[in-house]
């Protein structure tokens, strides 16, 4: 390998340029290849980030439209089933009627 590269630096030191570097299609398409894989604002590295966070995206995208539905099944649920929206309205909003008793039990704090 050291023979191959103090060859490459002997012709240089003679002046005479090896036929790839007087290639100028080549030098450019290199330089081009190079500046968009490394340097440019849409660079390999961001790319695959993006699509990464694509990805993530995609499968909150999922879960919410999952809860949508559940949302959307509960509601018309409530709407057509008395029974279920006073249900409801005991759970979450602490309703009773006028012969109740409510009570309330909050779980202790961990030490």
């Amino acid at each position: 390998m050291k023979s191959s590269f103090s060859g490459f630096f002997a012709t240089l030191r003679k002046g005479s340029i090896p036929a790839i570097l007087k290639n100028k299609y080549l030098i450019v398409s290199i330089a081009f290849l190079t500046w968009m894989l490394f340097f440019d604002n849409n660079d390999l590295v961001s790319q695959v980030q993006l699509r990464m966070k694509l990805s993530e995206y995609q499968g909150q995208k999922d879960y919410y439209e999952q809860k949508i539905r559940e949302v959307k099944q509960e509601k018309q649920e409530l709407l057509t089933n008395q029974q279920s929206l006073e249900k409801f309205a005991r759970e979450q909003y602490m309703m009773k009627k006028d012969d109740e008793d409510l009570f309330v039990i909050v779980p202790e704090k961990e030490k």
